[in-house]
């Protein structure tokens, strides 16, 4: 008697669950034409710039100093979030400006850059010479075995 019922209520489980994946998987990829459709704008209307990198941070939106129309137009579950902010002098102008997250370990401060901007983002950099990663941190676990294994 309890079996069946525990076969059937994993039953409607699993097809729950094959439900779900199911509708997930058509959401992320409407999701992933939408992105690519945006991408595509963002690099049609992308100019290459000469800036001063002053200060390079992970902020909140409401933080960072950005104007009020992207906040307005920041999804609500998003504006908590911490996105790479960027104070570069352009010009004259100082501006704050968002960044990729690919290229935000490699924009060097107090350097002079070219980089390919769209609006206040960051999409690329043009580096004079090789921009390089900063060293990877090595946690506590990894320092620790790094440890052990020179002391056999």
């Amino acid at each position: 008697m309890y079996m069946h019922v525990f076969i059937i209520v994993m039953i409607v489980i699993i097809v729950v669950l094959i439900i779900g994946c199911i509708i997930l998987y058509f959401v992320g990829k409407k999701l992933q034409k939408k992105q690519d459709e945006s991408q595509a704008q963002m690099q049609a209307s992308a100019q290459t710039a000469s800036i001063l990198v002053i200060d390079k941070k992970r902020m909140r939106l409401k933080d960072a100093g950005l104007p009020a129309v992207v906040l307005e137009n920041t999804p609500k579950y998003l504006r908590r979030s911490k996105v790479p902010i960027v104070k570069a002098k352009i010009g004259p102008k100082i501006m704050t400006l968002m960044c990729d997250d690919k290229i935000f370990p490699l924009l060097p401060v107090k350097k002079n850059l070219k980089v390919q901007i769209s609006g206040i983002y960051i999409m690329d950099v043009k580096g004079r010479g090789v921009l390089e990663a900063p060293p990877e941190k090595v946690g506590f676990f990894k320092k620790m075995r790094n440890r052990i294994s020179l002391n056999k």
